[in-house]
């Protein structure tokens, strides 16, 4: 794997980790810093750079004595820089360089010990799914009867808000139904699928990947409410929100 994939990769795993566990608002500089925030506290603050990502994690007492309890089940590397970031008003201020996969799962147990999750994924009982693995019961563009014209008129709102388009008035039944959108002409992901023989995405031995994937779900400078993160994101990212 290049240096280039890497960087895509790690920011494909903390952005996923930080909307799957979380609902947060995501609040940018509109450069290369993106602050993750319940009300006045950040949990987290990526700074964006060409070759890494430097995350800011502040640990103030209580959350100091748990480390401290934890700390043997950390890799020397989240330990030393532990012990080498500055204290500022009895806050541990860890700015922590990802440049590879491994630190990774260490990063989110601090992450943890910052914040408990707060996300509550929707019921799957009444979900439907597309072949790419996304939720359709949770799309603006479904037709299958499960949003209301009033919801459907909010999501208009904040789907137009993250991704500055107008046009929500497309309509899909689902995979493989007479009223599929795709019915004439396959979409991008399940060309994929095609190509590497698979009828479906999710049928896939790289899934799920980056192609299978209809919303973003890396790193950017781009300030987002915590709501519209839920409805106009996670239920367009493979298995990120009960998917």
């Amino acid at each position: 794997m290049d240096k280039r994939e890497t960087l895509n990769r790690i920011s494909e795993e903390i952005m996923c980790f930080m909307r799957g566990k979380y609902r947060l608002d995501e609040l940018s500089d509109g450069k290369n810093e993106l602050k993750f925030r319940q009300g006045k506290k950040t949990v987290l603050t990526i700074n964006i750079h060409d070759d890494k990502y430097t995350l800011l994690i502040i640990f103030g007492k209580a959350e100091r004595e748990k480390f401290d309890q934890e700390r043997q089940s950390f890799t020397k590397y989240i330990q030393d820089y532990y012990d080498n970031s500055k204290t500022y008003h009895d806050g541990k201020w860890m700015f922590i360089d990802v440049t590879s996969l491994d630190v990774l799962d260490d990063i989110k147990r601090l992450i943890i010990i910052k914040k408990k999750p707060n996300r509550k994924p929707f019921p799957k009982e009444s979900a439907v799914y597309g072949k790419c693995g996304h939720r359709c019961d949770l799309c603006i563009h479904f037709s299958g009867g499960t949003i209301s014209d009033e919801f459907r008129k909010e999501l208009e709102e904040r789907l137009t808000r993250v991704w500055n388009k107008n046009d929500w008035s497309m309509r899909c039944s689902g995979c493989g139904t007479a009223g599929c959108h795709t019915k004439d002409e396959l979409c991008s992901q399940l060309k994929c699928a095609e190509e590497n023989g698979y009828d479906a995405c999710v049928s896939c031995i790289e899934y799920p990947c980056s192609n299978a994937t209809a919303a973003s779900s890396k790193i950017e400078a781009k300030t987002m409410l915590a709501d519209d993160v839920t409805w106009a994101i996670l239920p367009y990212v493979p298995k990120q929100y009960g998917n």
